[in-house]
């Protein structure tokens, strides 16, 4: 694998979809695979096969049907579970089956009744038997970032000796804090003997809305897979969102200098499918795909946007699949933008025309959030016979 390239493991379809509300349908799944393949993810995460059978058909027929990434499907550490994965992504060009198990002493002793020693001679053997299956193995200790971690490295050495080939540090709770989840990623790094064998993988959880920036953090110490979901769904307050880790390693390179094989052009595309799919639209203010992504309504900034885009937008709209900017007439508008919309519609108003058609403009926008193409032709009509007649004219 190059280092200077970072897997984009996509866990839509499982880590997404098992959240409340976002279940998907086996038709649906498939859709959304097709999607993600166009999107050029590295792995797709198609299901939990033991979850569930139509969980299981569905990972069954997005390892028979979609090329190019690699198709993974979630097993608990428990012998069932990993046979039931290893059947349904068997037919995949490229297999992984994923194993876990927790490490944190809330996890072990409060939930799963095991000792420390318990979880990692069942890690060892999960990861053994998958690997009886399929060469790509991927292991993850749950809840790591509330675990010791001298005993997380303990299990992955453990685990990287039976051949894990990729060990994704989970922050299950949403719980770790960026230079602290940093120190860590880079002190596995520093800690695990056997380390270079595998690929350091991340899976960051959004309770206190750090999801992104711990994904991010953790690539500048090492990281070179990131687990994350489209519009940030999953668990609780969901996962890192894809489009937010992947435009920011694409602007910042300078910082990060590493490259995904993302096709960021299908972005929005894959967004939009995914809400149709959920009937759960991302709020409009949501970084790269929310329908304000590219909006602007200040005066100020329109003004701006109208001289030069790149003094209010970081990234073109076409970048991600947006289409284009889109300049909202509202009540923090200018006349820049007025008569900008103005002559685009066919209106060339003197100075003296444009004051009064913005005064008018403004009276209707403190009443109005958006005002419309309509509304304008209207303001127009009521305003002067220079303006009628500009109209006359566009329509004769």
């Amino acid at each position: 694998m190059d280092s200077n390239v970072v897997r984009i493991f996509d866990t839509t379809l499982r880590d997404g979809e098992q959240a409340p509300g976002f279940s998907l349908t086996s038709e649906q799944k498939l859709a959304m695979a097709r999607q993600l393949q166009q999107l050029r993810v590295d792995v797709i995460e198609a299901g939990f096969p033991a979850a569930s059978p139509d969980d299981f058909t569905a990972v069954q027929r997005i390892a028979r049907e979609i090329e190019g990434p690699i198709i993974a499907g979630l097993a608990r550490c428990v012998a069932d579970d990993v046979d039931a994965c290893a059947r349904a992504v068997k037919d995949a060009a490229r297999p992984r089956i994923h194993t876990f198990i927790s490490t944190s002493d809330i996890h072990l002793e409060g939930q799963f009744r095991l000792s420390r020693q318990q979880a990692k001679e069942r890690a060892v053997e999960m990861v053994s038997r998958a690997k009886s299956y399929v060469d790509d193995v991927e292991f993850s200790p749950m809840d790591a970032t509330r675990s010791e971690w001298e005993y997380v490295y303990e299990v992955l050495e453990a685990v990287i000796a039976a051949g894990a080939t990729t060990v994704n540090i989970a922050d299950t709770c949403g719980y770790a804090q960026p230079e602290e989840f940093g120190r860590f990623i880079r002190s596995i790094r520093e800690n695990v003997r056997g380390i270079e064998r595998a690929v350091i993988s991340v899976h960051c959880h959004n309770d206190l809305g750090l999801a992104t920036a711990n994904s991010l953090i953790a690539i500048q110490n090492g990281a070179r897979q990131v687990e994350c979901c489209i519009n940030g769904i999953g668990e609780r307050a969901g996962n890192a969102a894809l489009e937010e880790v992947v435009m920011a390693l694409k602007i910042r390179t300078d910082i990060y200098g590493v490259d995904v094989n993302v096709d960021t052009s299908q972005l929005v595309p894959a967004s939009r499918m995914l809400s149709a799919f959920t009937n759960s639209p991302v709020q409009r203010n949501k970084a790269v795909v929310g329908d304000n992504a590219f909006a602007h309504e200040s005066g100020i900034h329109q003004d701006g946007m109208l001289k030069d885009t790149r003094t209010y937008e970081i990234m073109e709209a076409a970048m991600v699949g947006y289409g284009s900017t889109k300049l909202v007439l509202g009540k923090h508008s200018g006349r820049h933008a007025l008569k900008v919309r103005l002559a685009q519609l066919g209106h060339t108003l003197t100075q003296e025309e444009l004051n009064e058609t913005f005064l008018r403009f403004k009276e209707l926008a403190d009443r109005k959030k958006e005002i419309t193409d309509e509304d304008l032709e209207e303001i127009l009509v009521r305003t002067h016979a220079g303006a009628m007649r500009a109209i006359s004219q566009v329509y004769r």
